[in-house]
């Protein structure tokens, strides 16, 4: 195990740089987990780890994981304790981190069994609202998550932390034509666009037998014209209050419940 004793180190930088920018995670297809839970679900997971970093507090606590993680990751590192909190994302680091490859794979609707539940996401923008869907979309036991390219950043640190580890085993899809996608779902199945106009209907009136696909918005300014176009059907959840709306992860979980219950 090599050991990093320097906060200006290649490898800490490296870190660094995965964890601010959006763009050099893409550009390099790796991301960064943090924390025990997480780290373990990616070991878990079967994802393609490469690189793991461990701290000197965290080494001497925790041996067997070390030992386990050591035995599936080829490069591993012992840094000082400040040398990991410098790399860490968060207030109080745990102290291990994993350097992962990314997940999203091409879809395939053929693999999508005939009352198969998928839910697509478009411009979705609060890390926070993604990870919260995810964990949901995952307990509800959705068949894939589909994202247009514009939606915040699924490696994201804080997407991650928020799924609960969802994002190592939710299928999932990032398309640059969420509307061509639709239509191609629509030739098995049929969608709902959730938006509140003359033409929806009631959530509590749906239909979620067979193949279903589910679309919620950007937090201010919902779903684009074409992708409601695209749509077989439009939904909107009932309201008894004097609230105008929903937050996105609240509106996709109502929405989630009822299509998978």
């Amino acid at each position: 195990m090599e050991q990093i004793s320097s906060k200006e180190n290649k490898r800490i930088k490296y870190i660094k740089k995965l964890l601010s920018s959006a763009s050099f995670r893409k550009e390099e297809g790796v991301f960064v987990a943090e924390g025990l839970r997480l780290c373990g679900d990616a070991l878990k997971s079967g994802a393609e780890i490469t690189a793991a970093f461990f701290s000197e507090s965290f080494y001497n606590k925790n041996e067997s994981f070390v030992r386990e993680a050591s035995s599936v990751v080829k490069q591993t590192f012992l840094l000082k304790d400040n040398v990991f909190s410098a790399a860490s994302d968060t207030k109080t680091p745990q102290g291990v981190l994993f350097l992962i490859k990314t997940l999203d794979k091409t879809i395939d609707f053929d693999k999508i069994k005939d009352n198969g539940k998928v839910l697509a996401l478009e411009t979705v923008q609060d890390p926070v609202n993604l990870g919260t869907i995810l964990r949901t979309a995952e307990a509800l036991g959705v068949d894939l998550v589909i994202l247009t390219r514009d939606c915040c950043d699924i490696y994201a640190p804080k997407v991650a932390r928020g799924s609960m580890g969802a994002v190592f085993r939710l299928p999932f899809h990032i398309t640059d034509d969420l509307p061509g996608l639709i239509e191609r779902f629509n030739a098995f199945g049929i969608s709902y666009a959730a938006v509140l106009d003359e033409t929806s209907v009631s959530l509590n009136d749906c239909s979620f037998e067979g193949a279903v696909l589910a679309v919620v918005g950007n937090e201010g300014n919902g779903i684009t014209p074409e992708t409601i176009k695209a749509c077989t059907h439009r939904l909107y959840i009932p309201m008894r209050g004097d609230a105008e709306s929903l937050n996105v992860s609240a509106a996709a979980s109502i929405i989630l419940w009822e299509m998978t219950k």
